[in-house]
């Protein structure tokens, strides 16, 4: 299955100083060795290059990213998003906006979601979202 790679795991492995086990960090290296697709969207981009500041940092990610494909959220993605949403909230679970776009994407496209958010986890539990793990 195709995966979809949260900022925090693209976090994780864009530092120098992460550790080199972390399952996440290293499923998306495996992926992305063996030419496995891997999506990523404006939002992640955005959250990525507003976390690493430093001018080196920021053109390493940008002309990374430029090799992945991206995914652009459509007016019915916004839709279902916040539905998602509220869906969720009657469940008692918390999702914040961007990461209820993040999950719509993943299930529209029939993406693995990738992350080390546990939020994730909840959402999962009341939409077909699928977490890899």
């Amino acid at each position: 299955m195709s995966l979809f790679v949260d900022t925090s795991v693209w976090s994780l492995a864009f530092r120098r100083d992460a550790e080199a086990t972390i399952p996440e960090v290293l499923k998306l290296r495996r992926a992305l060795e063996s030419g496995g697709e891997v999506f990523v969207t404006g939002l992640v981009l955005q959250e990525l290059l507003q976390g690493f500041n430093k001018p080196k940092a920021h053109d390493r990610i940008v002309e990374y990213f430029k090799a992945l494909p991206l995914l652009i959220p459509e007016r019915d993605d916004h839709i279902k998003a916040a539905d998602l949403r509220n869906r969720c909230r009657k469940k008692g679970v918390q999702v914040g906006t961007i990461d209820a776009l993040l999950a719509q994407l993943c299930i529209r496209h029939e993406l693995q979601m990738l992350t080390t958010d546990h939020d994730f986890t909840y959402v999962s539990k009341v939409v077909r979202l699928t977490i890899w793990s």
